[in-house]
């Protein structure tokens, strides 16, 4: 896959946004993330405490996954896009996943990452015609970057799913190009 590209222009500085496929060269890069306890609360895994946890990740889940991508600025990793195809009859939707090191919250840099993948995604995956992505009630700042990339509020789901031994809200999110 190409890799894809854009520039925020927020600050005095411009910053590249690129997305491209991970290789285990970014162990490094992945474990600030993923050993970062302001990120772990919202996603499914606790807080990795080693590289050699990270690296057998990298190799059982995030390597194998068909479209699971760095999110770069500047040529480096500092978070993860992913989407996920569903099967059989919802095959027809696929479901979104990001993770940013928290360094990098605030900046604008997922809402152009996930932007980037609108831009490709849909034409990349014969036959999907829905985009959706499913918040922790209590995650704001993502809710915002589905809102600025274009994404549309479904409603909340209550008591979804258990979320690290606790029963969760979520928020659906989706993306369906032609109602954008």
């Amino acid at each position: 896959m190409d890799e894809q590209t854009t520039v925020i222009n927020r600050s005095r500085q411009p910053l590249t946004v690129t997305l491209r496929e991970f290789e285990l060269t970014d162990v490094d890069d992945y474990f600030v993330w993923a050993s970062d306890d302001r990120v772990s609360p919202w996603w499914r895994w606790d807080t990795f405490t080693n590289k050699e946890d990270v690296l057998t990740f990298m190799e059982e889940t995030v390597l194998p996954h068909p479209w699971m991508r760095a999110i770069c600025l500047d040529g480096r990793p500092v978070g993860a896009i992913s989407v996920t195809r569903r099967t059989a009859e919802h095959q027809c939707r696929a479901e979104l996943g990001y993770v940013i090191a928290s360094q990098y919250w605030g900046r604008g840099i997922t809402t152009e990452a996930v932007k980037l993948v609108l831009g490709t995604i849909f034409g990349d995956m014969e036959g999907l015609e829905r985009l959706e992505a499913l918040v922790l009630v209590q995650n704001v700042g993502s809710q915002k970057v589905l809102e600025k990339a274009g994404f549309t509020k479904e409603g909340i789901l209550k008591k979804y799913l258990i979320h690290k031994g606790k029963i969760s809200d979520m928020v659906m999110y989706s993306f369906i190009p032609s109602e954008n």
